[in-house]
């Protein structure tokens, strides 16, 4: 029987998904508050990891150690790195990286990970078909994308700077938990994938942006994890 940890990084990310959930145990482990349940009738872990890469490889490693989950989803927002992908649209992974690893001075390429003898982590490729064919149902009224989702410990506000990540990773979009979910979820054997709705577009405008669309954003992630983990 499946158990799927969805992760959000912040409360709004989750906070709906656990309104709408039957609790049945909350587990605070790592300062994270684990809520354990049924959500339209599916088992399901719901957690909120927190900002960055070390909280959400954190979580994700707790999730598959405690609660053994079968499936990873991580839900949330991000700046756009495609002209074409607008403000409140959906991008599913296809693969993660981390934009901000850099270990080109022992020969690695930008982006690898030293002695993992890969650049990006797959998504699961059943997950993201179906991800991608569900939001399209339930969240007509935005466009979906399918491609690689980046991340790094920065939230990203200046046009020269996205520029260099699309150079360097020709990803779709770019946030702070992502890639570091998807290494955890690979080197555990967990299938996964990645969903962020956009909220901004990752460039000068990206402050005042993002406060503004986040919360539009977030609600057509939820709808889309809603459907997602009944067909799942």
């Amino acid at each position: 029987m499946k158990k799927i940890g969805i992760i959000g990084a912040m409360e709004l990310e989750v906070e709906t998904l656990k309104a709408k959930m039957d609790v049945k145990n909350t587990t605070t482990k790592a300062k994270m508050e684990f809520f354990e349940g049924t959500l339209n009738g599916v088992d399901v872990v719901v957690v909120r990891s927190g900002v960055g890469k070390v909280n959400a490889s954190m979580c994700a490693q707790i999730l598959a150690d405690i609660f053994k989950v079968t499936n990873i989803i991580n839900t949330g927002v991000a700046g756009s790195l495609d002209a074409s992908i607008d403000i409140g649209d959906i991008v599913v992974s296809t693969d993660v990286c981390q934009h901000d690893m850099d270990a080109t001075g022992f020969g690695y390429p930008l982006g690898e990970i030293p002695q993992l003898g890969m650049l990006s982590f797959p998504a699961d490729e059943k997950m993201a078909s179906l991800a991608k064919s569900v939001c399209e149902k339930v969240n007509s009224e935005i466009k979906t994308f399918s491609g690689r989702i980046v991340s790094g410990d920065q939230f990203i506000c200046d046009k020269t700077v996205k520029e260099k990540i699309v150079s360097n990773f020709h990803g779709l979009c770019t946030e702070m938990e992502g890639a570091a979910i998807g290494q955890a979820a690979y080197l555990n054997g967990i299938p996964f994938v990645i969903l962020r709705a956009i909220s901004d577009k990752a460039d000068d405008s990206a402050e005042v942006d993002y406060p503004t669309f986040e919360r539009e954003a977030a609600k057509h992630c939820s709808n889309l994890v809603e459907e997602f983990i009944v067909e799942l």
